[in-house]
């Protein structure tokens, strides 16, 4: 969102921070601005540590010009990912670079309490690690797998830091990452993560679509009749986690006689190439095509991301089949299949695009500026 000033130093940000005007001239001709102007309100960002000289363009005969780039140093944001098999945490620079991060166990998002307790420890541990300090961070942005819970986090720590404090699901923000990182030319990106949950996000027009309530891309809880008599970990039966899951796949594998856990366990299966480990992984991706592919035909996606621990070509194999069965061969040859590429740094990478939009848009900039805040 531009500032409300075309003019503004906040607007010039916007414009080096994007692309658009790294040169006075490329400023000068964007904005309509005189050279004198330009120069004054790149000196008020200067001055803010917002944007810094890095090198200078070729010369076509006169004078190099100085080529400006919004500074990666100016702060850092912090981002955690609470899943249903391992919680997450990083501090990463506003540029996007994750300088440090954290992996704890299973279970530590089941209660919102030690959830929130252990993000707010791993921030300051990993902030105190990196040698940035608290006033440094600019905004902070929480995953989890239900927003409900997930608001109880976000506000013990909007409680604690100064800043703008995010809360999305982490499919959502992984979607986002991979959308901005590796498919930005995408109008439509769908991403499934098949871990010991099964949930989706998607983006569209290079923004989150979270559709209407709290409960979007859940596709875990999704009932199909083929898996009537399975007992899902909530309770009921016939979910497509019952199935489908990493957790439920291991769980099957260990009954078979093979014990396996989830993660690299069943990973390390798969890449052996264990018989009954890719049948019932080629099983799961059918099981998933078939709740995907309604949905699918409705948005035609240009992009279906598949992550998590079962993002193997069994599982590709299985999706890709059921999804040309169930949807028409027009949608089906345009969708391009693929795994993600971020592993497990896509959701800090969409916390980022998320943060930086926020924090540093035109207005909000132009509003610090104006307070004397750098």
């Amino acid at each position: 969102m531009l500032a409300t000033k075309p003019d503004s130093a906040g607007h010039l940000l916007w414009l080096v921070r994007t692309g658009h005007g790294r040169t006075c001239g490329q400023l000068e001709h964007a904005t309509g601005l005189s050279r004198s102007t330009v120069v004054q309100r790149l000196n008020v960002l200067l001055a803010a540590g917002l944007v810094r000289v890095n090198g200078v363009t070729g010369s076509t005969g006169g004078r190099p010009a100085q080529r400006w780039e919004f500074n990666p140093q100016h702060g850092v944001l912090l981002a955690a990912a609470l899943g249903a098999d391992r919680a997450r945490a990083a501090v990463l620079d506003v540029g996007g670079r994750v300088l440090a991060g954290e992996t704890a166990p299973a279970g530590i998002a089941t209660r919102p309490e030690r959830a929130a307790r252990w993000v707010g420890l791993c921030f300051e541990q990993l902030l105190s690690a990196t040698g940035w300090k608290p006033e440094q961070v600019r905004g902070v942005g929480i995953g989890t797998p239900s927003l409900t819970d997930g608001q109880a986090i976000a506000d013990v720590l909007q409680s604690i830091w100064d800043c703008p404090v995010r809360l999305d699901s982490v499919a959502d923000l992984m979607a986002l990452g991979e959308h901005a990182a590796n498919h930005p030319e995408c109008r439509v990106l769908v991403l499934v993560d098949v871990g010991a949950a099964i949930a989706a996000g998607m983006v569209v027009g290079g923004a989150i679509h979270r559709g209407d309530g709290a409960v979007a891309g859940d596709l875990g809880h999704v009932r199909l009749p083929a898996l009537a008599d399975a007992r899902c970990d909530c309770g009921s039966y016939g979910c497509l986690a019952a199935g489908a899951s990493a957790r439920a796949i291991a769980r099957r594998l260990t009954v078979l006689g093979v014990p396996t856990r989830p993660g690299p366990g069943l990973t390390g299966r798969l890449r052996q190439g264990h018989p009954d480990a890719l049948r019932l992984v080629r099983t799961a991706g059918g099981l998933v095509g078939e709740v995907l592919s309604p949905a699918l035909s409705l948005v035609v996606p240009g992009v279906l991301v598949v992550t998590g621990d079962l993002a193997e070509r069994p599982f590709l194999a299985g999706l890709r089949e059921a999804l040309h069965e169930r949807m028409s061969p027009r949608a089906a040859r345009s969708l391009r299949l693929t795994t993600g590429r971020l592993g497990s740094n896509a959701y800090a990478s969409g916390v980022h695009q998320l943060l930086v939009d926020q924090v540093y848009a035109p207005a909000a900039v132009d509003t610090r500026l104006a307070a004397g805040l750098s």
